[in-house]
């Protein structure tokens, strides 16, 4: 049913929400296929480590939940790497943000032998290129190299359609198409940028008491751009 304009919405409290990452839930398409096929393709990897790699909001972390519970994976954290590599069971294993450089390189040189060994199962993301990660010793960046990368891109206008109707529909909020498709036009191509444009949007029509209408999807726009432009300067400023 479509909403009328400046009519009531479905939830009317912010009681937060949380993106579901189910494995129904993800979204496939040309920028994420492979990535997407390489995690539903467990136990059967020829290798027993995969690094994926991409921006910000671009699906990392739900491949990654999806890769758990179909491999029952624990998801380590960066004071847990020491004590995951005398884990007799050698149990799968996911390493979120390792590009960030919080995480003690020897385990993780050790975790990376034990899965180019084929003893567990190891799963990798980042934001960056392996080039880029802040790795102290050649020993950690050469088993890395050997290991399959794969990307997670942009998406195009069916894919990023697709993925506002995912996000509205985690926080419950029903959207007209012709909105979907008047933000798919005008919007930056990225899922960060649709995951900020649907929390400003989410934001103006729980103030207003409002359904997600055109005229809001126009002013979260200009508010988007507004802060871009901001960032722009300060970056500009700090060159200076």
């Amino acid at each position: 049913m479509a909403w009328p304009e400046g009519g009531p919405r479905q939830l009317a409290l912010d009681l937060g929400h949380e993106p579901s990452l189910a494995a129904d839930d993800f979204l496939v398409g040309t920028g994420n296929s492979v990535a997407h096929a390489r995690i539903a393709a467990w136990p059967h990897w020829p290798e027993h480590l995969t690094v994926l790699v991409g921006p910000p909001a671009s699906g990392k972390s739900h491949l990654a939940r999806i890769f758990a519970d179909i491999s029952h994976a624990h998801m380590a954290g960066p004071d847990e790497l020491a004590e995951l590599v005398a884990d007799p069971d050698r149990r799968a294993l996911v390493i979120e943000d390792v590009d960030r450089g919080q995480y003690d390189e020897v385990a993780l040189f050790h975790l990376l032998n034990q899965s180019l060994r084929g003893e567990r199962s190891l799963l990798l993301t980042a934001r960056g290129d392996i080039a880029q990660w802040p790795l102290k010793t050649d020993d950690a960046r050469s088993r890395l190299r050997r290991a399959p990368l794969f990307r997670l891109e942009s998406s195009d206008d069916i894919e990023l359609s697709h993925m506002l109707v995912k996000l509205f529909g985690d926080r419950q909020i029903k959207v007209e198409p012709r909105v979907i498709g008047y933000l798919v036009a005008r919007m930056e191509r990225s899922q960060e940028a649709a995951t900020a444009l649907v929390d400003t949007m989410d934001r103006l029509a729980l103030a207003r008491g409002s359904a997600i209408t055109r005229t809001i999807a126009a002013e979260a726009l200009a508010l988007r751009h507004d802060a871009a432009d901001a960032d722009r300067q300060e970056d500009w400023n700090d060159d200076e």
